[in-house]
């Protein structure tokens, strides 16, 4: 695959060196991970040898939600590593070391803090924010308190890898990163973590009616999908659930409702139902929402001229209150 920019014609790199690979992701890990949180650069060893020891790439601590902040173990790879001898069980090795190992765990983050101010004054603002009354309170919350998830940053996703790792209990999530190169200059494009939901942010800076300042990620409870006519009726009202829901992990314990919004011709969201569970569907990294009882019939929330660039094209989050007093699609997002 090739990319034109600038007159320039860039080839996609097959990487076959990791710490190649790896050292682009950390040169570029404040636009992969985001400002709402902190990443480690760290290798350490985690765990006793014998025992399930790993060695994660990195750590990152989500600080998005106020409530509930999590700890991610990182794992850096290429496609051309077997998914399931190597980067399963690693993965496993992971889910065994959130376990067995956090007290390995809190003593590398706080030996990380201690030398870092940039990460105290981050993590001391977000404290005064949330629940936690210290660094130390918040930190035995996301290691002790918490199940601890992990990131994949690969090369290319595989279906191979996506269908094992839906075997792991962990929350994990994939990240593709891929780079392009002509001559010693490279274009890096990648997915960035919780795109789904850092884009509910970016749909309020779009829309004037909407105070980003004001916006809580912490009240994030509601998803929103768009639903054709025949899927509408088939699914959602005959079976009660909706399926092949692609979602960051973080989301799947927060979502309580679902809401339809109904395209063309239509153009508006008519139905809400109560969220019974939300599983892994089938063998893949998509969800299947199941709902408590019946979806019901609301008073169209309708899309107008004015707000036609926020209708729906794939699942969006918004807040159950805002959904429910909302005369308009703007009243929503």
């Amino acid at each position: 695959m090739e990319i034109c920019f600038n007159d320039k014609v860039f080839k996609e790199l097959n990487y076959t060196n990791e710490e190649i690979f790896e050292e682009d992701v950390v040169n570029n890990a404040k636009n992969i991970f985001g400002e709402n949180g902190i990443y480690f650069d760290i290798k350490k060893k985690i765990g006793k040898k014998g025992s399930g020891a790993t060695i994660p790439d990195g750590m990152y601590i989500d600080l998005k939600f106020h409530e509930e902040p999590r700890l991610y173990m990182i794992e850096n790879e290429l496609v051309i590593h077997n998914p399931y001898s190597h980067i399963a069980e690693q993965i496993l090795r992971f889910a065994i070391a959130s376990d067995n190992s956090r007290y390995d765990i809190k003593k590398i983050l706080l030996e990380q803090i201690k030398n870092n101010n940039t990460y105290q004054e981050k993590l001391d603002k977000f404290c005064r924010l949330s629940k936690f009354d210290n660094i130390n309170e918040l930190l035995d919350y996301i290691v002790y308190g918490d199940k601890i998830g992990a990131i994949i940053v690969i090369d290319k996703k595989e279906p191979r890898l996506i269908n094992v790792l839906s075997k792991i209990d962990m929350p994990t999530e994939i990240l593709e990163f891929k780079t392009y190169k002509n001559g010693k200059e490279k274009i890096f494009v990648y997915d960035t973590f919780q795109e789904d939901v850092e884009d509910a942010v970016n749909e309020l800076k779009n829309n004037k009616k909407q105070d980003v300042k004001k916006f809580d990620y912490d009240k994030l409870d509601t998803i929103v999908v768009p639903a054709r006519e025949d899927g509408f009726k088939k699914t959602f009202i005959g079976e009660n659930a909706w399926y092949s829901i692609r979602m960051s992990s973080a989301m799947v314990d927060r979502i309580k409702y679902i809401a339809a919004y109904q395209v063309w011709p239509v153009c508006a969201i008519t139905h809400v139902a109560e969220v019974e569970s939300i599983e892994k569907y089938q063998d893949t990294d998509k969800y299947i929402i199941k709902f408590k009882e019946p979806a019901k019939k609301i008073t169209s929330i309708k899309l107008t001229k004015e707000n036609s660039y926020i209708a729906p094209q794939s699942p969006r989050y918004t807040e159950y209150e805002k959904l429910i007093n909302a005369k308009t699609m703007d009243d929503v997002f």
